[in-house]
């Protein structure tokens, strides 16, 4: 059987033009809501971005590596240390993924967290942590 990458799918009120501005505000909506510290640039093809959690629990470095306007989103994590698993580095090397669509009169946000998959250590910490963020930003988007 093969392994799944972590995905959850939202729909919006927001024209995906919005939503694309939104989401390309990391610090906007991951930092801030539960202690997180952001720091570094997300808005062009190869900004880079820390995000740290948990007093030092979760750390990650990321890099803006795909970058479509008003539809698609990829960040590279270059660098992780999760210090609640016992392969802390488990997210280097793993892609955060935004697409957007229209569908009807809604806008249609797919997350996939490329490589997140349930063989991972983390992966029952996560994926509902993901939810939680995927769906805080979509009550902010609404």
């Amino acid at each position: 059987m093969e392994s799944k990458d972590f995905n959850i799918t939202i729909l919006v009120n927001q024209t995906p033009a919005e939503v694309f501005k939104a989401l390309l505000n990391v610090r906007g909506w991951w930092s801030g809501l539960y202690g997180e510290s952001f720091e570094g640039s997300s808005e062009k093809p190869g900004d880079e971005f820390t995000f740290l959690a948990g007093g030092g629990a979760h750390y990650t470095k990321q890099k803006l590596v795909e970058l479509v306007p008003d539809k698609k989103l990829v960040w590279l994590v270059t660098e992780s240390n999760l210090s609640f698993v016992e392969k802390t580095n488990e997210w280097t090397g793993t892609k955060i993924c935004f697409e957007i669509s229209k569908e009807q009169d809604k806008t249609k946000v797919v997350f996939t967290h490329m490589g997140l998959v349930p063989e991972f250590e983390c992966y029952d910490s996560c994926a509902p942590a993901w939810t939680q963020y995927v769906l805080e930003k979509q009550l902010k988007l609404n």
